[in-house]
């Protein structure tokens, strides 16, 4: 046996470890999990190791497979800055590019824009999720994230303002018909509101005040919806106040089919980003996407 042969089950072990299941890394690796259970097998009697520990409900790493994993990820780490050095003179995307994206911003403004670069450039793949989730770009192996709002601290990765979204409070106009305007935040203690929630936790909304300071209010959660397209839906069928992004709702408030509310306290602008990581910063898939993105945002749409 070649002494790479082997890479195959350093690749399982690892997206297995990363994920926490055989299910979960066949599924990243487009293998069954009777395969990958196997693969990482055969890794093992190779070491004379055990890398993990097994039972019917979990899957956790031994002290010598913890220990394996911060070296095969250095090792991969190493490769992938090796592949990035080798390619950086090509000028087009090729390979596969894994790439998390916000649901109905995703869809509406980058989805379109990945789609148009695919077909011209065929030798690039796309591999493309929507989620409202926190996504670990390194862990998980994502290429590129679109992220809304502001960013944490994440070491290893780089990011890039792409835009902002500005956050208006809206209403359908039967719905103020039956229930009125309110004239002020605190009165929407009053009325019924479509909010969204992560993490099982409600989103807050913000509010500018006169001064410039921007405020978070949480208003009562009549509905909670994780995904914004729900959300509008809501808001669309009267079933009350939502703050939305005005890219969003801007088409239906120039119709008439929702009507802003206190606009004194609208204004708020919440960064748009793409991130990516450090050490595949060089790659042509990468650098050639978040070009085009930028330049799609510089022109204006993506607001």
């Amino acid at each position: 046996m070649r002494r790479t042969d082997h890479l195959g089950g350093i690749t399982a072990f690892v997206i297995t470890a990363q994920l926490g299941s055989f299910t979960a890394a066949a599924e990243r690796l487009g293998l069954t999990k009777s395969a990958v259970g196997k693969s990482v097998g055969r890794l093992e009697d190779r070491l004379g190791l055990k890398l993990f520990q097994r039972s019917t409900r979990s899957l956790s790493l031994t002290p010598d497979g913890e220990a394996f994993l911060i070296s095969c990820q250095n090792a991969l780490d190493i490769l992938e800055q090796a592949e990035a050095a080798l390619t950086s003179h090509i000028s087009y995307p090729a390979g596969r590019l894994r790439i998390d994206l916000p649901a109905a911003f995703g869809r509406q403004r980058i989805f379109p824009a990945l789609l148009k670069i695919a077909s011209n450039y065929p030798e690039l793949s796309l591999s493309v999720s929507f989620s409202e989730r926190f996504v670990d770009l390194i862990e998980e192996g994502i290429d590129i994230a679109i992220r809304i709002g502001e960013l944490a601290d994440s070491s290893g990765l780089v990011a890039r303002k792409l835009t902002t979204q500005k956050l208006v409070i809206c209403a359908s106009p039967n719905y103020l018909h039956s229930h009125g305007e309110p004239k002020t935040p605190e009165k929407l203690s009053q009325h019924r509101c479509v909010v969204g929630f992560r993490r099982n936790q409600p989103i807050s909304w913000l509010l500018k005040e006169e001064d410039g300071e921007v405020r978070r209010y949480t208003p009562p959660a009549t509905y909670e919806f994780s995904d914004g397209d729900a959300m509008l839906s809501a808001a669309l069928a009267g079933c009350g106040f939502a703050q939305l992004p005005l890219w969003m709702v801007g088409n239906y408030l120039e119709s008439g089919e929702l009507k802003e509310v206190l606009q004194e306290y609208s204004g708020v602008e919440i960064p748009i980003s793409a991130l990516w990581p450090k050490n595949r910063q060089l790659l042509p898939k990468i650098r050639y996407v978040v070009d085009t993105l930028v330049e799609l945002a510089e022109d204006g749409l993506l607001d």
